[in-house]
């Protein structure tokens, strides 16, 4: 299959390798309003993320974006390479935040491929495990999530 087709439609079980790695791009710059508003659209109360002068007592120093905004975009980025097939995502096994991210930063994500086998329940459908790393302009790590997700066996296909 043509690289522009699994782009457009997404992959199947069979295109998944172990050990495989994805660079996804485009990167993404987190503005002050990108934070304030998912704060805000998330009934998001803690003012870490968008208040200043409280920000600045506390050992960040100045506002942090807020976690799960970095846990989204990180994921959403994978979409396109990973789950842009996807039947259904499965679980997110771990999710952990090894440093901050602010506002003005730049994420780029990647993902390795993990692990990878047929369902037992439907053998038409595989899951594929996989670990995905969002990393600031600097290379420092921000956030790292393990997931399976359930994607479409393409010999099943009708």
């Amino acid at each position: 299959m043509a690289d522009a087709t699994i782009l457009d439609r997404g992959r199947f079980y069979e295109d998944f390798e172990v050990n495989a790695e994805f660079r996804h791009w485009p990167g993404r710059t987190i503005s002050e309003a990108d934070n304030t508003w998912f704060t805000l659209l998330t009934m998001n109360t803690h003012p870490l993320h968008f208040d200043v002068q409280y920000a600045a007592g506390t050992v960040f120093g100045r506002p942090i974006v807020n976690s799960c905004l970095t846990f989204s975009i990180v994921a959403g980025m994978s979409v396109r390479d990973i789950s842009q097939n996807a039947i259904a995502n499965l679980g997110f096994d771990t999710i952990e935040i090894p440093a901050p991210l602010f506002n003005g930063d730049t994420l780029y994500a990647s993902t390795v491929i993990l692990d990878k086998r047929l369902s037992r329940s439907d053998p038409s459908r595989g899951i594929v495990k996989v670990r995905t790393t969002g990393v600031n302009q600097y290379g420092q790590e921000v956030l790292r999530l393990q997931r399976s997700i359930l994607v479409p066996v393409r010999s099943a296909e009708g």
